[in-house]
């Protein structure tokens, strides 16, 4: 059986960026040549994409509402069923290997200042994943709220423009844009190619018929604390069994809503094509819902979204 790696950089991620999903996928693939797994594999392309801070996930990843806050989540699944996840980690350089080590216990997910206590037990340091990078794509971000953007946040701005965010507030910090609050609408920089970068996942194929997925984030533009996407749950950002692996990224709660990676998977158990599954997949969603998706069966492999997605695929 041939090996097959796909690796992607998030719903509408530009294309340009498919260069940092190449070098993940790289790093899976030396592992695989070196007799590796597909977990190995997996968590190695996804470190890869965890410290390039281009992509919304670790290193990079967003900024919560207060303008503070980062909040990260991840998931691996392995073709055996076994699982693991974290989510509302906080100050971790690499949320995928502490999912990983999720995964070596009873548990499925442990969330917030449990996942950040149990990542430190098992000596992950304390490390600060803000970079002025997001920091310019949170002041961007918060304009467009406040109806002084440039318009390339307008969609993910539009739900919130209606609700009033003081009832909801659930951070420490002042409400959004009242005196104190850590809002610099002044400093706008537009980093180059920051735009709709999401999710970041694999999923691997080894030689010898394993599979594994791997999802990782920093969620969305707008969240309040404790907000949960689709990467930490199982069956949702990402599935894996004997007959293949799934990722998914876009819109978590519209993922979530449709159980997407379960979805996907059983289509391929039942004997779909991985081509014909994934295209289906996106078909369950609206154009106006960003939704991608990589995945890999026992003889095929595909990667489908409704917008550019950075990505790559290595088989052989």
């Amino acid at each position: 059986m041939t090996f097959a790696i796909l690796t992607h950089g998030g719903a509408a991620s530009p294309k340009a960026l498919s260069d940092g999903c190449e070098t993940a996928a790289n790093a899976a693939r030396a592992v695989l040549q070196a007799g590796g797994d597909a977990l190995a594999a997996a968590l190695a392309a996804t470190v890869v994409l965890e410290d390039d801070e281009r992509f919304n996930a670790g290193t990079g990843s967003n900024l919560r509402l207060d303008g503070r806050v980062i909040e990260m989540d991840a998931s691996i699944m392995t073709g055996d069923g076994r699982f693991g996840a974290v989510t509302g980690l906080e100050r971790v350089k690499n949320p995928i290997l502490v999912a990983a080590k999720v995964r070596e216990t009873p548990h499925l997910l442990i969330a917030g200042a449990g996942a950040t206590a149990f990542a430190r037990r098992l000596g992950f340091s304390d490390y600060d994943p803000t970079t002025d990078r997001a920091r310019a794509k949170y002041n961007r971000a918060i304009a467009e709220l406040r109806g002084e953007g440039d318009g390339a946040y307008a969609d993910d701005a539009a739900v919130w423009k209606d609700i009033a965010i003081e009832k909801v507030w659930n951070f420490s910090g002042p409400v959004l844009g009242t005196q104190g609050a850590a809002v610099d609408t002044k400093s706008r920089i537009r980093p180059p190619g920051d735009e709709g970068c999401d999710t970041v996942g694999a999923v691997i194929r080894d030689n010898n018929g394993g599979f594994a997925a791997t999802a990782s984030t920093g969620g969305t533009l707008y969240m309040l604390r404790g907000r949960v996407g689709d990467s930490p749950l199982m069956g949702c950002g990402v599935y894996a069994g004997p007959k293949g692996a799934v990722a998914a990224t876009g819109i978590g709660e519209e993922i979530v809503r449709r159980f997407l990676s379960k979805t996907v998977y059983d289509w391929l158990a039942d004997g779909m094509t991985a081509q014909a599954a994934a295209a289906r997949a996106v078909a369950l969603f609206p154009n106006e819902v960003d939704v991608g998706l990589l995945v890999v069966g026992e003889e095929d492999h595909a990667i489908a979204a409704n917008r550019d997605m950075a990505a790559f695929a290595s088989v052989g």
